[in-house]
């Protein structure tokens, strides 16, 4: 393929959380005052995607992510995520017999340590199951290796109060596994480098410091009662349990990168220096279901090693010469960058990358914006320097806020993305450019549980909008499709050659193919 030098850049901007539902009193969406939104839905040409299930390599029932969304905007083809592949091999039986899970056993069996199994314990399916940790949990209590579970507690891919349930649950389904400690995800899956949380669940993880409690349920519930969440849960230690040990095993649960890194590198990395960590723990093995991160690889080993995807998106841009950009906030930089290129953490040629600080709040309702107008700010600049063939971008605001479950700073997020895409789209006409706006997965639409009236934090299996702006005169309109199709799609507005290992389809139809329709 050849490249010939573009000052006219195709934008893909990336609302995330922004589902498309039915109006309602709790759709943050709706009830938000859009009019650079409706301009462009009145303007430009629209479809809706499928971004959950089936359609995005997850289980039927399975609302999308983050990670799993920009896995398949960037591969254009559908990729099967890790949740089916790891219940695939514990169903039939594969696992049990793993190498790496054996090797693992062997080397607690020798050392007589304990197997710390860490998790987040919830059947949301974004980052973990709790059904696939009871399942490992049984598989080495029946290889004759003692069983600690630390559960790091949800509310936000599943109802705020829900943990005390699952708890009780898992209890059933893991044999002989203990609870040693319960931790809200707030302290233990930071990816912002607060590490005054993540010293919180090392001390806890590690020496047992923190709150005490005789009973994992019964500490949840004295939570709940005392007006704190699932996600927000103090870091407790249950029942005695007095912290790790050299010669004990580590092995994460948690089949998402982005969230388990910064507690495994505490754990793992004599390197690590974000906080004074203390006692550092000489483990006898260590074991994770994915691989994390190329820094991490050397200290822990995947279970389920990550696919080689070949010719994603941004490879076929730098095999075509093209200068790509990248732009987001901290928050959701890993997805526009590392799970965009198919879970590859080096830069295409060609490939330059903006990362803007979100800001530093226990909570995003306390700042809805966000930092959106900071990453306008840069992708403005980006847009009128014409150094770019294709930008992509991604608005953090109606997930992150979404996830708060806070219905007015939900719309304060919508409105402050809506003004964003008004100083985006005058940036790209100006350009005599293209943009297509979708989204990753739904969240904002849905601030309220319809069946129990309580605040909605989780992600929805809505559709999600596309619309398309400055096409050329030979584009008709957009078809309905699946979140593979928009890299194709992306393909074709740039008039590059689609590869056949993207199975996606191209969204546009051309206007003769329109009007032949009718």
């Amino acid at each position: 393929m050849t490249n010939n030098t573009r000052s006219k850049p195709a934008v893909l901007c990336i609302l995330d959380g922004w589902g498309d539902g039915p109006d309602s009193a709790t759709n943050a969406i709706t009830r938000a005052h859009t009019p650079n939104w409706d301009a462009m839905s009145a303007d430009g040409f629209q479809a809706r995607l499928d971004a959950s299930e089936h359609h995005v390599g997850l289980p039927d029932g399975q609302m999308g992510n983050s990670e799993v969304g920009h896995m398949n905007l960037g591969a254009g083809r559908i990729v099967l995520q890790d949740l089916p592949r790891i219940d695939a091999a514990i169903a039939d039986g594969s696992l049990v017999v793993d190498p790496k899970l054996v090797s693992f056993q062997d080397a607690l069996r020798k050392s007589g340590g304990t197997a710390h199994l860490v998790g987040l314990m919830s059947p949301g399916g974004v980052h973990s199951h709790q059904d696939q940790i009871a399942a490992v949990a049984k598989m080495l209590d029946t290889a004759g290796v003692p069983v600690c579970v630390h559960a790091l507690l949800d509310g936000r891919d599943s109802p705020p109060s829900s943990a005390a349930q699952y708890l009780a649950e898992f209890a059933e389904a893991s044999g002989n596994a203990k609870i040693g400690t319960i931790c809200g995800r707030y302290f233990a899956m930071d990816r912002d480098k607060h590490w005054d949380r993540v010293t919180r669940a090392y001390k806890l993880l590690v020496d047992a410091h923190g709150e005490r409690a005789a009973d994992a349920v019964a500490a949840v519930k004295a939570s709940y009662e005392a007006g704190t969440t699932d996600e927000f849960v103090e870091p407790t230690a249950i029942d005695g349990y007095s912290g790790m040990q050299d010669g004990d095993g580590i092995l994460m649960l948690n089949f998402r990168a982005d969230r388990a890194r910064e507690i495994l590198t505490a754990l793992l990395d004599p390197a690590f220096d974000g906080f004074d960590r203390g006692r550092v723990v000489d483990f006898a093995s260590t074991l994770g279901m994915i691989e994390y991160s190329d820094a991490l690889n050397p200290f822990i080993a995947p279970l389920f090693p990550s696919i080689e995807l070949e010719n994603v998106f941004g490879d076929i841009l730098a095999q075509s010469g093209c200068k790509q950009l990248r732009i987001a906030e901290t928050e959701k930089y890993a997805h526009v960058t590392f799970f965009f290129n198919g879970g590859q953490e080096q830069k295409f040629d060609g490939e330059e990358r903006i990362l803007v600080a979100s800001p530093d709040v226990a909570t995003y309702d306390l700042k809805p914006e966000m930092s959106a107008p900071e990453v306008t700010d840069k992708l403005v600049a980006a847009i009128r320097s014409g150094t770019f063939d294709f930008i992509l971008v991604n608005y953090a605001n109606t997930d992150m806020v979404g996830h708060t479950g806070d219905f007015d700073a939900a719309v304060k997020a919508v409105e402050t993305v809506d003004a964003c895409l008004g100083r985006l789209r005058q940036a790209v006409t100006e350009a005599g450019g293209t943009m297509l706006v979708t989204a990753d997965h739904g969240n904002a639409e849905m601030m309220t549980d319809p069946a129990s009236g309580a605040p909605h934090t989780a992600h929805t299996k809505n559709l999600v909008p596309a619309i398309l702006i400055g096409a050329a005169q030979n584009i008709g309109a957009l078809k309905d499709g699946c979140l593979a199709d928009v890299a194709p799609t992306m393909l074709a507005l740039m008039n590059l050659q689609q590869p056949p290992e993207m199975s996606g389809q191209s969204l546009l139809i051309e206007a003769d193919q329109q009007r032949a329709a009718v």
